[in-house]
């Protein structure tokens, strides 16, 4: 029986992929449900799973660009195929726990000594003797051999040193977001505004509650809920930044989907938090963990990429002080969060030391003027400069509701 392995859709309007990895040899034996290669669209990558046991044939090669529906490969199934391979795996098997002689190299006791005090490794010695037994005589050629070729082979000084370098094609991922940043670059009118923002107020609150979020939630009470919250309040009350143009037309979202970027084995992924005006705290959190877990596992879905309306990016967590986000289209603002370092500041006017994050938000001036602009930057800190008022309904009591600690 032959079975036919297609390339899936990996989502709506997405025709091509490209094959990026092959997980199996051409004419291997493979199990059904066995992951046998991955695919790149120009937003994530899947893996193809084998969907039956036998010998597979592949019909394309690695980097070739494929359309959806076409066979990437074939198994090729058979009882006879499937008794010869349950043979071999139980041969092997056995070899590995009972490995035979002839990989087993055995010096003479002579040699064993020499080997021992001269901090030669049994491997590299050939053998002469009965059955391959290395002898003393093997050692002394070995060694011989070696500080003649040593000194004959020793390069000049100016090519001691590794100069080497490595050629890899980029992937079809790779490509596609470098064609989307040239073309948001090249596209939009983007400018970036920055702030700063106090976090002692977010420092305090997590410091009393982390550990009882942790253990009624399952998931860490981050910076990243705040975040998020506050710039849906934002979002509302500077709509032009929850928009994007589309042709000649502006379209206003009444929805706050917010995108996440996320660093991942495959690169920058930015899966959506759908309608995060309607969710909690714990809500978003376990949101944020379960969306992060699926970018590392490599498992992220095309949709749950698709549609975000605005985006937050923290190169903070890499260290970055300051940046100028790229715009992720066809959205028309991004966020970015930086590392926080503790400054000194004037407070009531006495200098005191507080952990402090830049800010900055990159727009398309072509829709979000600088009033808007500055003034999304200012809602964002007042939010978090003072979370209990603005956040979590004005005080204590309120706040444990909002963290659903009780």
């Amino acid at each position: 029986m032959i079975i036919q392995i297609k390339v899936p859709s990996p989502g709506e309007s997405i025709t091509e992929v490209e094959v990026s990895t092959w997980l199996v040899k051409n004419g291997d034996y493979v199990h059904k449900g066995q992951t046998i290669a991955e695919i790149d669209s120009d937003k994530a990558t899947l893996e193809i799973s084998s969907e039956e046991n036998g010998i597979i044939t592949f019909m394309v090669e690695k980097g070739e660009r494929v359309r959806v529906g076409d066979v990437l490969c074939i198994i090729e199934s058979s009882k006879e195929d499937t008794k010869k391979h349950l043979v071999q795996e139980k041969k092997d098997h056995v070899e590995k726990v009972y490995p035979t002689n002839k990989n087993i190299k055995i010096p003479s006791p002579a040699s064993k000594k020499f080997l021992k005090e001269k901090k030669i490794f049994i491997e590299s010695v050939q053998g002469t003797g009965k059955h391959g037994r290395i002898t003393k005589k093997d050692c002394i050629f070995h060694l011989e051999k070696n500080e003649t070729s040593i000194i004959s082979n020793r390069p000049p000084i100016t090519t001691m040193y590794n100069r080497s370098k490595t050629k890899t094609p980029l992937s079809f991922l790779r490509r596609k977001l470098s064609e989307r940043l040239v073309y948001v670059k090249n596209q939009t009118a983007s400018l970036t505004t920055f702030n700063e923002v106090d976090m002692l107020e977010i420092f305090i609150i997590r410091k009393k509650y982390k550990d009882l979020f942790k253990k009624k939630h399952g998931v860490n009470l981050g910076f990243m809920s705040f975040f998020t919250l506050s710039c849906v309040r934002a979002l509302k009350l500077y709509p032009d930044v929850n928009a994007m143009i589309n042709g000649k037309e502006k379209i206003n979202f009444e929805y706050y989907d917010i995108s996440i970027a996320i660093s991942g084995p495959k690169g920058l992924m930015v899966p959506v938090i759908r309608n995060a005006e309607y969710l909690s705290f714990r809500e978003i959190e376990q949101e944020i963990y379960k969306l992060s877990t699926r970018v590392h596992n490599g498992k992220i879905s095309i949709d749950e990429m698709t549609g975000g309306t605005f985006t937050i990016t923290n190169g903070g967590v890499f260290g970055s002080m300051l940046s100028t986000p790229i715009i992720n289209p066809p959205q028309s603002a991004i966020l970015g969060m930086h590392k926080i370092m503790e400054r000194p500041v004037v407070v009531n006017g006495s200098i005191e030391i507080r952990p402090i994050m830049y800010l900055s938000l990159s727009y398309d001036h072509r829709i979000i003027d600088g009033r808007e602009s500055v003034g999304f930057l200012v809602s964002v800190k007042e939010s978090i400069e003072n979370p209990i008022k603005f956040l979590m309904g004005g005080n204590e009591e309120t706040l444990s509701k909002k963290l659903e600690l009780y």
